[in-house]
């Protein structure tokens, strides 16, 4: 449960970064492709054995963790543009709704529990979800966007299930600093490769404290990948349980950080939305397997 609180945590503590990204003038997208530098670094001095390329190119996983640093951009990308077109709003649901298939993975693969009480605890997560985060009516959605959305649902869902899938089949607990590396290291380098493409079509500006921001965002993103890698190593904790609570306990707190440091304001149906997101986590945290 340590890790899980770790990763609820942590994982936070991004939004507060990326809410100072404004604040400080970074360029965002400079400065996610930084952190994942940072981040695979980190991974990599905490890494106790040695390593060469060599040798992770034949880990079993390392294929996998081509098509997840691929994805980890590729999500960005959707969501920023899920954001701008259709709204912020939109964006969190789809992205945090995701938690549903991990979840259902979790039951029909590694045949985890699905008892009542435990189902509607997910429920509840679900909804308590969309009530935290729809902060207004500022949604565009139309025929012509709708796929925005369903990427971000999907691409999200996606992500986590193979973060599992590989960690429970390929990895070692000894591997998971160089796993979780490794994802970060080749994200950065699909980053690059889109910097690289923008910097031949226009002029592209990237400055010290976009730098600075990829520092203090990679870091935290790091542990907030190996704390849920830890939390779903555990054997006490079913995936399905670790997604659910991981999520839904983001929201809220995220929702917390925003309240208390940048004073923002909360309509009754945000706060019903995290009365429901403990009830949830009490309902999903205590289901008996």
């Amino acid at each position: 449960m340590i890790y899980l609180c770790l990763s609820i945590l942590v994982s936070s503590s991004l939004f507060v970064i990326f809410k100072l990204f404004n604040r400080f003038h970074v360029n965002t997208f400079n400065a996610i492709v930084t952190n994942y530098v940072f981040a695979c670094l980190t991974g990599l001095f905490l890494y106790d054995h040695s390593w060469t390329m060599a040798s992770v190119t034949e880990r079993p996983w390392f294929g996998g963790t081509i098509f997840l640093g691929f994805m980890f951009i590729m999500i960005f990308m959707v969501m920023a543009r899920t954001a701008q077109e259709v709204g912020l709003s939109v964006a969190s649901v789809a992205g945090k709704m995701s938690l549903i298939i991990p979840v259902i993975f979790g039951v029909l693969v590694y045949g985890e529990s699905a008892g009542l009480q435990k189902i509607f605890g997910i429920l509840l997560a679900l909804l308590a979800v969309v009530l935290v985060s729809v902060k207004n009516n500022k949604a565009h959605l139309n025929s012509k966007n709708l796929f925005l959305p369903l990427i971000l649902f999907a691409g999200s869902g996606i992500i986590d299930t193979t973060i599992k899938y590989l960690e429970t089949r390929y990895v070692s607990p000894t591997e998971l600093p160089l796993y979780s590396s490794s994802i970060f290291g080749i994200a950065a380098l699909f980053g690059f490769i889109i910097i690289s493409y923008k910097a031949v079509r226009k002029r592209l500006e990237f400055r010290p404290r976009d730098i600075a921001g990829g520092l203090a965002l990679g870091i935290p993103n790091y542990f907030s990948i190996f704390f849920i890698l830890k939390a779903l190593r555990h054997e006490s904790m079913e995936s399905s349980v670790v997604f659910s609570v991981n999520n839904v306990a983001i929201v809220m707190l995220t929702t917390i950080f925003g309240i208390i440091l940048f004073r923002e304001q909360l309509q009754p149906r945000n706060w019903i939305g995290v009365f429901l997101a403990v009830i949830s986590i009490l309902l999903i945290s205590l289901a008996k397997s």
